[in-house]
């Protein structure tokens, strides 16, 4: 995965350095090709390094330095599969006190992982940290699979674990301080908010509200939301912001209240110039709903959540609101069931028809929607929002009132295609002899 990539590096580095002290027991001639190997790499000169270490493996196969040296230049070049396979040869030949052992399964784990194999990559990163305990790729490497897998708590350990191992990495600081809703303590969060002026000093029991308004203040920051601040303003007012750990390693910004609503009224704001340039009229602005029928403004003329999703998506002209007008699209359920209700009308020898031909079979019948629907076998499949598809009966049936409909639009398109065969209808034919229409004024069949 991508925020894998600067530690793998770092681990390609600390392999190729540790390479010269197994490589003393090798011959003088495998010493000087995985040198060469080194210095290639150390210049980024990356294909040569291959064909170098290439070579390397060549000349002593069974040496898990020459493999390591090859599957950590293959990584950088992000071949996957070349470093995959020079790796598990690696393993192959590796005494079981190597210290390379948890490296290599670590990259083995980082592997699995970029192809979604969240399942040999945990069996990869455990076996990593069993090895070594203190492997911190590995710990982010656990952290990610199970933070995916909805368990929050037991990531934040992970992450925990990597950061007590190496202070500054930021992968797991990032991914830390992005799941803090998830595992800070009550206490915890009553001092955050405390730093973001959201609540006075004095207040010692933290309530469902104020949890809230932590995770919207929370969620708004890693959003962007200071970025978006700094860009907006030329100086941001000092009350919008505060800084942490200020002048350390560990310097991060973050939103008072204040800044948080200052926020959300300029994100509210630019989202309505967003969504005229995409053309919604102005008085439907406030109107507009996502495409589960959510609305994408609160009262207050900021985004809701859904809203926000709208909106970004609006950014990249991705159309995921509905006008007041629209209805809602059918969920993907509801195709499922359409999909399979279409197949067993064709089935039954039924056939769609569009909105203009059944307009066509209203004017020549003289009947109500109500009438064709009942009596004269036309099948309207309901889409939501009044919308239906339309099924008429394309074969002779023992009631002819069922076929009425085929025979209006049969003979019709026979005026056009002389290949079209006009079924054959008693009943129209019938009331065609005696001057009457299948429907009278009302709509209804006529007796």
């Amino acid at each position: 995965m991508r925020f894998f990539k600067p530690f793998l590096l770092s681990a390609v580095f600390v392999c190729t350095g540790l390479v010269s002290v197994q490589a003393a027991k090798n011959t003088d001639k495998v010493s000087a090709c995985l040198a060469r190997g080194k210095n290639q790499f150390a210049a980024q000169e990356y294909e040569s390094a291959k064909t170098t270490f290439s070579r390397c493996v060549r000349l002593a196969p069974e040496n898990p330095d020459t493999q390591l040296s090859l599957a950590g230049v293959l990584l950088t070049l992000d071949d996957l599969a070349g470093a995959e396979k020079a790796f598990q040869d690696a393993l192959a030949h590796m005494k079981s006190n190597s210290p390379y052992l948890s490296y290599t399964y670590s990259m083995l784990g980082d592997i699995a992982l970029k192809h979604q194999q969240n399942d040999a990559a945990l069996t990869w990163y455990t076996q990593s940290l069993t090895s070594n305990a203190a492997n911190v790729n590995s710990l982010v490497g656990k952290g990610v699979i199970v933070e995916y897998q909805g368990d929050k708590q037991a990531a934040a350990e992970y992450y925990r674990s990597a950061l007590a191992v190496e202070p500054l990495n930021l992968i797991a600081r990032n991914r830390l301080i992005n799941l803090e809703p998830e595992y800070m303590s009550d206490a915890e969060i009553l001092a955050a908010l405390k730093q973001r002026y959201a609540i006075a000093p004095d207040i010692s029991e933290l309530t469902a509200d104020m949890r809230q308004t932590f995770k919207n203040i929370h969620q708004a920051e890693q959003r962007q939301g200071v970025s978006y601040l700094r860009n907006k303003y030329p100086t941001v007012p000092a009350d919008y912001l505060v800084t942490l750990n200020k002048g350390t390693e560990f310097e991060r910004e973050i939103l008072t209240l204040t800044g948080y609503k200052v926020l959300q009224q300029h994100i509210g704001q630019d989202a309505i110039a967003v969504f005229q340039r995409a053309g919604v009229p102005v008085q439907d602005v406030f109107k507009l709903r996502d495409k589960k029928g959510k609305k994408v403004f609160n009262p207050d003329n900021t985004l809701t959540e859904s809203g926000f999703f709208v909106y970004t998506e609006a950014l990249q002209n991705h159309k995921e609101f509905l006008l007041p007008g629209e209805s809602l699209p059918p969920t993907q359920e509801v195709l499922g069931q359409m999909a399979r209700l279409e197949e067993e009308l064709k089935k039954a020898g039924y056939m769609e028809i569009s909105r203009k031909e059944l307009r066509f079979v209203e004017k020549q019948t003289h009947c109500s929607e109500e009438t064709l629907r009942n009596e004269l076998g036309v099948y309207f499949m309901p889409l939501g929002g009044g919308k239906y598809r339309y099924f008429v009966i394309a074969r002779e049936t023992p009631d002819p009132k069922k076929s009425v409909p085929y025979y209006y639009l049969m003979k019709e398109k026979s005026k056009y295609d002389k290949t079209v065969k006009v079924p054959r209808n008693s009943l129209v034919q019938s009331y065609s002899y005696y001057g009457y229409t299948v429907c009278l004024d009302d709509g209804k069949l006529t007796n």
